[in-house]
Order: structure tokens, then C-alpha cells, then sequence
């Protein structure tokens, strides 16, 4: 599922749930905006961002490894990185796993 077909899905559960309440596609797509940012900002800082029924983004830290150049086999060594995590909720990896 690509933006934009994330953005009508959205739209249209919002519209099964709150008929009378319509929501247009320009203000649909400010708000998927908004909560990319958000998890940006919140991730820039380290800080854990919740999401509902879905699962929870964290940053971790990757200690510093030896790896390996594949062309030519030679070790080099890797620098300690931080990197996002997502952990996923437990009904959402029900859903997943069974179908």
C-alpha cells in the first residue's frame, strides 16, 4: 500500500464510522504528513512513539562489529549506529500470523 492508497483507506473508514462528518483528501494527507513528522521528532530524540493496535517505534543503539567487505573479503570495522525498532503489538501479530 502505497501514500496515497493509505490516504483513501483512511478516508474511507473515517467516512463508514462519521458519515456526517466528511474529511477531504488535502486534509487527510496534512495529517499523514503530521504523524510522519512526529515520529521523525520523536525518534531524533530517542523517545518511544505508541501506535494504537499497531505497535510501538523505539531507537536502539548497534554496538560497533566487525563485518566484511564482499568484493573483497577484507574486515573491516563497522561504527557503533543507532537504528529505529519496531515491536509490533500482540493482536497485531495474531492477525499476521493467522490470517
Amino acid at each position: 500500500m502505497n501514500k496515497n492508497q493509505l490516504i483513501e483507506a483512511l478516508i474511507a473508514k473515517h467516512h463508514q464510522k462519521r458519515e456526517m462528518c466528511l474529511i477531504s483528501k488535502a486534509d487527510m494527507t496534512a495529517i499523514v504528513d503530521a504523524l510522519g513528522e512526529i515520529v521523525h521528532e520523536q525518534l531524533a530524540h530517542d523517545e518511544e512513539v505508541a501506535l494504537p493496535g499497531i505497535g510501538k517505534l523505539s531507537v536502539t543503539q548497534r554496538a560497533a562489529r566487525i563485518g566484511r567487505n564482499p568484493q573483497t573479503g577484507e574486515a573491516i570495522t563497522l561504527p557503533a549506529t543507532k537504528t529505529p525498532k519496531f515491536r509490533a503489538t500482540k493482536s497485531l501479530k495474531e492477525v499476521v500470523s493467522h490470517g
